[in-house]
């Protein structure tokens, strides 16, 4: 297709973005919701840009993640609300494990009145946000730093997260397939994930609407892997089948 000059300002608005909501493209281009899902579906039938619930992305590849600063800003209040659900489902007095990802960055700013907390991270955004609370105990693993969003991966971090057993481990996800398989596109950071599954006594994962029946290279786990799944919107078809089947409690956050 040649896109007319409307749905470039919208392809625009979603690279700028790394994604948009249907209302906020609307707003942002002046037209109607039907006008905006009109040219949405076109441009996603097209594979310029990619749609998830309530609205669209720029097209994932399978082997190389959207950049870090993109996936601060992707479906931003969507991470936010599923990160105050998370915090209001997590005691205090507890030891978690918080691995890469911007979503689980979000889950701990809102951590940061919590007390008692033992937190072991792989990830030194995670470590300085927690760092701030006096009352949260913070241990960083050691191993190879990733420059792109300061997460640690490798075989040093394995080795030291095996040396502990936590009550929770939170996890965030790039990608879950329609075959119910939890994905990400790096493989050393992969393998300490699964490390970090191996060694909680709950798994509970965090993963935005846009997460779902998008692909990435490198399998982490089954959702079998998990307990629990904190997301802001309800999955679509065929997910709740599959939560139901690897009886994976689902938690819908409120905005």
């Amino acid at each position: 297709m040649n896109p007319n000059p409307r749905q470039l300002t919208l392809m625009d608005v979603v690279k700028t973005q790394g994604s948009a909501t249907v209302e906020q493209l609307a707003d942002t281009l002046g037209v109607t919701l039907q006008t905006v899902r009109r040219d949405v579906q076109r441009l996603a039938d097209e594979g310029l840009l990619a749609r998830f619930h309530g609205g669209v992305r720029v097209p994932s590849s399978t082997v190389e993640n959207i950049a870090y600063r993109q996936r601060e800003v992707l479906n931003a209040p969507g991470k936010a609300s599923i990160a105050r659900a998370v915090a209001a489902a997590v005691p205090n007095g507890c030891s978690l494990i918080l691995n890469i990802g911007t979503t689980v960055e979000a889950v701990a700013r809102e951590l940061v009145n919590h007390s008692g907390l033992r937190v072991i991270t792989n990830n030194l955004n995670v470590a300085g946000i927690l760092s701030a609370n006096p009352q949260c105990e913070v241990i960083v693993v050691g191993g190879v730093v990733r420059a792109r969003d300061r997460g640690i991966v490798g075989e040093a971090a394995m080795d030291f997260i095996r040396q502990f057993k936590v009550d929770i481990a939170l996890i965030g996800i790039s990608a879950i397939e329609p075959d119910g398989s939890l994905r990400d596109f790096d493989f050393r950071e992969v393998k300490v994930s699964q490390s970090i599954i191996a060694h909680a006594r709950e798994v509970w994962l965090a993963a935005d609407s846009s997460k779902f029946t998008r692909s990435a290279m490198v399998e982490v786990a089954p959702l079998s892997a998990i307990d629990r799944l904190f997301s802001d919107a309800t999955p679509p078809d065929p997910f709740p089948q599959l939560l139901a089947d690897a009886q994976v409690r689902f938690a819908l956050a409120s905005s």
